[in-house]
């Protein structure tokens, strides 16, 4: 793997974070290129954007450090340098959900609709990001014979690329998500069916997974967060499917 790209004396350029403002910016030039293409609100697809992305490296950083309390106890400043890896997806979809569902009311916008339009590039920006994590050796997968079987930077067993996995899963969702978008029978199908597809992705990927704690069931925290995740969507589908029909 390639955790640090180049160095020129003192500055470092990780590929973990190169990768992240990778995926902003494709997902932000492919977005906002939408938006004028439809001329739907191009003037604050920026704003949202930003919001969603601050947002989300907070909150992802946040719970990935709840769910390795001790290692921070020990560690305090590592606490800060998300740029290394450690970003727990789960945190960054809740807080960026919350903070760009504020500002979509406060600024009037049709709610499902804009969550509908922008949450592809979610998926898209994901998989870009998924990269950055095989690249940098986080999120690894458990020991295997398999032909995927990879080498991670300082280690010397043979493990799942779960990041790939993950990465070509999310470029799949973003893929379906894109045609829902050409046919979609009512606002809110997308954003719901987003939910359900990384959901399921994310509880069958986090099986390989050999990098965290495992709790109720021998789930991991996100597994036990894609179970209620799930049962979102399942809500979205049938609040939204209800309210069409009214």
């Amino acid at each position: 793997m390639h955790p640090i790209l180049f160095e020129i004396g003192p500055f470092t350029l990780r590929s973990y974070g190169a990768l992240i403002a990778l995926a902003f910016f494709v997902g932000y030039f492919f977005l906002y290129r939408e938006a004028k293409k439809k001329n739907f609100y191009p003037d604050k697809i920026l704003d949202i954007e930003l919001i969603m992305l601050i947002s989300g490296i907070l909150g992802a950083r946040a719970l990935h450090v709840l769910v390795n309390l001790d290692y921070y106890r020990a560690n305090l400043p590592d606490m800060f340098f998300f740029w290394k890896g450690g970003l727990a997806f789960y945190g960054g979809l809740i807080l960026a959900i919350l903070a760009s569902w504020v500002f979509i009311v406060k600024n009037k916008m049709p709610r499902w609709e804009t969550a509908d339009f922008i949450i592809p590039y979610i998926a898209l920006g994901q998989a870009i990001g998924r990269v950055g994590c095989f690249f940098n050796g986080c999120c690894f997968g458990k020991e295997t014979a398999s032909s995927f079987g990879v080498i991670f930077y300082g280690d010397s067993i043979y493990r799942h690329p779960t990041q790939l996995y993950a990465a070509f899963a999310l470029l799949c969702i973003f893929v379906i998500l894109r045609l829902t978008q050409k046919n979609e029978p009512f606002a809110g199908l997308v954003a719901g069916l987003y939910l359900l597809l990384y959901g399921l992705q994310r509880f069958f990927i986090d099986f390989l997974r050999g990098d965290t704690p495992r709790y109720a069931l021998n789930l991991t925290a996100s597994q036990l967060i894609s179970i209620g995740i799930l049962l979102l969507a399942a809500f979205v589908f049938i609040s939204r499917r209800i309210r069409e029909k009214a």
